[in-house]
């Protein structure tokens, strides 16, 4: 998984738990991964969006994973703006990709697919409400997701106290902990 060394970048704080999350997705013959927010990079100048590395980029780096897997990826977003960046920057990876406008709870409820490595990223952690909404998302998900299945959370503390202590009453566990993003799994 050579690919993940392009994210090794000093701005980017999630690139240890993203790369601890694939390594072991990876370990499990992950194929199909779940996004709930895509990376929308910042604006730079009036015309053009640029990588924005605080953020790590999930969308870009999931991408890579999949491609070299050869798996799939959903990728959610209520804004089409942020997905139209989105394909800008996995625009070779594409075609391993399927990009939704949507409320991810309306996109999770209607997902005819298992999934191997969920992540859940909608709503920024300042958004009222984002909690529960992040709780909805899982309370959704949770029988989509195979026996073996990750899940990725992000925003520690801002959006997941809620998600996470349902999950641990469901007999999840967390395996990796950083101060932005919770990983667990059965």
């Amino acid at each position: 998984m050579n690919f993940l060394n392009n994210y090794k970048h000093p701005k980017n704080i999630r690139f240890e738990s993203f790369k601890l999350a694939l390594t072991e997705a990876y370990k499990r013959n992950h194929k199909i991964l779940v996004e709930t927010g895509v990376s929308r990079g910042r604006k730079k100048f009036w015309f053009f969006t640029k990588i924005n590395w605080k953020d790590g980029m999930s969308t870009m780096i999931f991408s890579d994973f999949v491609k070299e897997v050869d798996g799939h990826m959903y990728s959610c977003d209520i804004n089409n703006k942020n997905i139209t960046n989105a394909k800008k920057f996995v625009k070779n990876n594409l075609n391993f990709i399927t990009f939704i406008n949507d409320d991810s709870l309306n996109f999770l409820n209607s997902l005819n697919q298992k999934i191997d490595f969920l992540y859940l990223d909608s709503l920024d952690a300042q958004v009222e409400g984002a909690n529960e909404h992040q709780l909805n998302e899982i309370k959704i998900a949770l029988p989509k997701l195979k026996k073996n299945s990750l899940i990725l959370l992000d925003d520690k503390g801002a959006k997941t106290k809620l998600s996470a202590s349902y999950l641990l009453d469901k007999n999840y566990k967390i395996i990796n902990e950083t101060n932005e993003q919770l990983l667990l799994s059965q």
